[in-house]
């Protein structure tokens, strides 16, 4: 085979990414003829179908998923070269994307990234957040470089991707200053009937908080329940109800919300993962928050 035209190869992994000549056409600002031409090009060079066609679609052949890990390995190389040349410059300041979980307490977010702009080499974080589902897409597409999420990776989806803990954090249970010293008494069996605000139903932490419920013999008054973690909060400090969050935000949350932690959940769990395209964290703007993570989230 002649040696590899790097632009050919840049056409091939932009339709299989975007999945049809038509849509990498309006990413790449091309005629869709051309990227044909240049695909075909390609194709006689290795002497094999780099893809199938299936109605108004396009997979990829064996080939072709060979052909697509190894442009992975050689445009993700071609980034990184080009953040470690800024880096060593110093006149530029290197970006990292990031995707955040919708479900995950702000505070939490921003005490893990915030670091980066502190870094000797500075770092300039691009947030982003999102459903689990959507940031993978997003991640297998190579528009973000990490994921924070509040729980990790689900199998068989296809994407290379890894889950690297960050950390656990106990949770606790908030409500109004006012209230506290009423539900503190005897807790946790102060807590039955009494008013709760609750994430929906579908959630890892709603479902753990019920086994805890039932666990406890406590019935839960559910005064209303959220998919936005903030607005829940806000409720909260409107003397709605009493709610859960990490503990290890237990200091913000009072302040934040003009709540009191009125005990822990002893048993329930938030855990936070880092989801990244690395087996082995290359990425030195992760590997800090990673280990700032570390530094303050309880293992």
């Amino acid at each position: 085979m002649r040696h590899l035209n790097y632009s050919h190869l840049l056409y091939f992994w932009t339709v299989a990414r975007e999945g049809s000549i038509a849509r990498a056409s309006d990413h790449l600002n091309l005629t869709p003829q051309t990227i044909s031409g240049q695909l075909k090009l390609l194709e006689d060079q290795i002497d094999e179908p780099l893809f199938h066609r299936v109605g108004r679609g396009l997979t990829l052949s064996d080939t072709g998923k060979l052909v697509m890990n190894y442009a992975n390995e050689i445009f993700s190389l071609g980034a990184e070269l080009v953040q470690q040349v800024q880096a060593k410059r110093g006149d530029i300041t290197t970006s990292i994307t990031i995707g955040i979980v919708d479900s995950i307490p702000k505070s939490i977010s921003y005490r893990i990234i915030e670091p980066l702009l502190t870094l000797e080499t500075p770092v300039k974080p691009i947030c982003q957040e999102g459903s689990l589902d959507r940031l993978l897409g997003e991640l297998g597409l190579h528009k973000i470089d990490m994921i924070i999420s509040d729980r990790s990776l689900p199998g068989g989806l296809g994407i290379k991707a890894y889950n690297h803990l960050l950390g656990k954090s106990e949770v606790g249970l908030f409500v109004h200053k006012k209230r506290s010293r009423k539900l503190k008494n005897k807790f946790p069996q102060s807590l039955d009937k009494a008013p709760f605000l609750l994430p929906v139903a579908d959630t890892i932490l709603r479902r753990n908080l019920s086994d805890w419920f039932v666990s406890k013999k406590i019935r839960p008054y559910i005064i209303a329940e959220f998919d936005d973690v903030a607005l829940l909060k806000m409720f909260g400090a409107g003397d709605n109800g009493i709610f859960a969050a990490p503990a290890a935000i237990s200091d913000e949350i009072e302040n934040m919300y003009n709540a009191h932690l009125i005990g822990i959940a002893e048993g329930v769990t938030e855990t936070f993962y880092a989801i990244t395209p690395e087996r082995k964290l290359k990425n030195q703007a992760v590997i800090r928050i990673n280990e700032i993570a570390h530094e303050w989230l309880t293992d």
